[in-house]
Protein backbone atom coordinates (compact mmCIF):
# COMPACT_ATOMS: atom_id res chain seq x y z
CA UNK A 1 0.00 0.00 0.00
CA UNK A 2 1.49 3.28 -0.94
CA UNK A 3 0.64 6.18 1.52
CA UNK A 4 2.15 9.46 2.16
CA UNK A 5 1.73 10.86 5.35
CA UNK A 6 3.09 13.73 7.64
CA UNK A 7 1.71 14.79 11.16
CA UNK A 8 -0.94 17.05 9.33
CA UNK A 9 -1.45 15.05 6.18
CA UNK A 10 -2.10 11.49 4.69
CA UNK A 11 -2.23 10.80 0.65
CA UNK A 12 -3.78 7.29 -0.29
CA UNK A 13 -5.16 6.39 -4.07
CA UNK A 14 -7.64 4.23 -3.78
CA UNK A 15 -6.13 1.73 -5.96
CA UNK A 16 -3.43 1.26 -3.20
CA UNK A 17 -5.67 0.61 -0.15
CA UNK A 18 -5.83 -2.82 1.49
CA UNK A 19 -8.96 -5.24 0.02
CA UNK A 20 -10.87 -7.16 2.48
CA UNK A 21 -13.96 -9.73 0.83
CA UNK A 22 -16.59 -8.99 3.47
CA UNK A 23 -19.28 -12.01 1.85
CA UNK A 24 -20.42 -12.74 -1.50
CA UNK A 25 -19.70 -9.95 -3.89
CA UNK A 26 -19.08 -7.40 -1.42
CA UNK A 27 -14.99 -5.92 -1.16
CA UNK A 28 -13.75 -3.21 1.21
CA UNK A 29 -11.02 -0.62 0.78
CA UNK A 30 -9.92 0.32 4.16
CA UNK A 31 -8.29 3.96 3.50
CA UNK A 32 -6.36 5.59 6.57
CA UNK A 33 -7.42 5.87 9.92
CA UNK A 34 -6.56 8.23 12.55
CA UNK A 35 -8.07 8.25 16.09
CA UNK A 36 -11.16 10.82 14.97
CA UNK A 37 -12.24 8.48 12.11
CA UNK A 38 -11.62 5.79 9.80
CA UNK A 39 -12.77 5.82 6.43
CA UNK A 40 -13.36 2.93 3.74
CA UNK A 41 -14.47 2.34 0.35
CA UNK A 42 -17.20 -0.72 -0.36
CA UNK A 43 -17.88 -2.12 -3.96
CA UNK A 44 -20.98 -4.32 -3.94
CA UNK A 45 -21.37 -6.70 -6.80
CA UNK A 46 -25.51 -6.74 -8.21
CA UNK A 47 -27.45 -8.66 -5.77
CA UNK A 48 -24.76 -8.13 -2.86
CA UNK A 49 -26.07 -8.07 0.55
CA UNK A 50 -24.40 -7.22 3.94
CA UNK A 51 -23.29 -10.68 5.29
CA UNK A 52 -25.23 -10.06 8.65
CA UNK A 53 -26.78 -6.95 10.39
CA UNK A 54 -24.52 -3.37 10.89
CA UNK A 55 -24.48 -2.36 14.01
CA UNK A 56 -23.15 1.17 14.86
CA UNK A 57 -21.66 2.11 18.41
CA UNK A 58 -20.13 5.23 16.76
CA UNK A 59 -21.31 7.42 14.20
CA UNK A 60 -20.99 5.81 10.40
CA UNK A 61 -21.47 7.97 7.43
CA UNK A 62 -21.67 7.11 3.32
CA UNK A 63 -22.09 8.76 0.25
CA UNK A 64 -23.33 6.56 -2.98
CA UNK A 65 -21.08 6.96 -5.84
CA UNK A 66 -22.27 4.82 -8.35
CA UNK A 67 -25.12 2.27 -8.30
CA UNK A 68 -27.96 1.99 -5.70
CA UNK A 69 -28.01 0.97 -1.74
CA UNK A 70 -31.28 -0.68 -0.73
CA UNK A 71 -31.38 0.09 3.35
CA UNK A 72 -35.19 -1.66 4.17
CA UNK A 73 -37.41 0.20 1.98
CA UNK A 74 -35.94 3.13 0.63
CA UNK A 75 -33.20 3.33 -2.52
CA UNK A 76 -30.28 5.69 -2.26
CA UNK A 77 -28.75 6.36 -5.72
CA UNK A 78 -25.34 7.95 -6.82
CA UNK A 79 -25.07 11.05 -4.68
CA UNK A 80 -26.79 10.65 -1.62
CA UNK A 81 -25.47 10.99 1.60
CA UNK A 82 -26.69 8.47 4.55
CA UNK A 83 -25.80 9.07 8.46
CA UNK A 84 -26.43 6.77 10.71
CA UNK A 85 -26.96 7.61 14.19
CA UNK A 86 -24.78 5.60 17.28
CA UNK A 87 -27.17 2.89 18.32
CA UNK A 88 -28.66 2.35 15.12
CA UNK A 89 -28.30 -0.74 12.69
CA UNK A 90 -29.17 -1.74 9.02
CA UNK A 91 -28.42 -4.50 6.88
CA UNK A 92 -27.18 -2.65 2.96
CA UNK A 93 -28.19 -4.37 -0.04
CA UNK A 94 -28.24 -3.97 -3.81
CA UNK A 95 -29.90 -4.68 -7.17
CA UNK A 96 -27.64 -3.32 -9.70
CA UNK A 97 -24.11 -2.97 -7.40
CA UNK A 98 -22.92 -0.17 -5.88
CA UNK A 99 -20.03 2.00 -4.75
CA UNK A 100 -19.68 3.77 -1.47
CA UNK A 101 -17.62 5.96 0.11
CA UNK A 102 -17.61 5.87 3.95
CA UNK A 103 -16.37 7.42 7.43
CA UNK A 104 -17.07 5.94 10.80
CA UNK A 105 -16.22 8.69 13.13
CA UNK A 106 -14.69 7.35 17.04
CA UNK A 107 -15.73 8.55 20.14
CA UNK A 108 -14.07 11.20 21.90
Amino acid sequence: MRCRATELKTVLHVDDAETQEVGPGIVRRRLQRTEYARGWLIEFAPGAEWPVVDHHPAEERYFVLDGEVIEGDERHGPGTYVVFAPGSSHRPRTETGARILGITVRGR
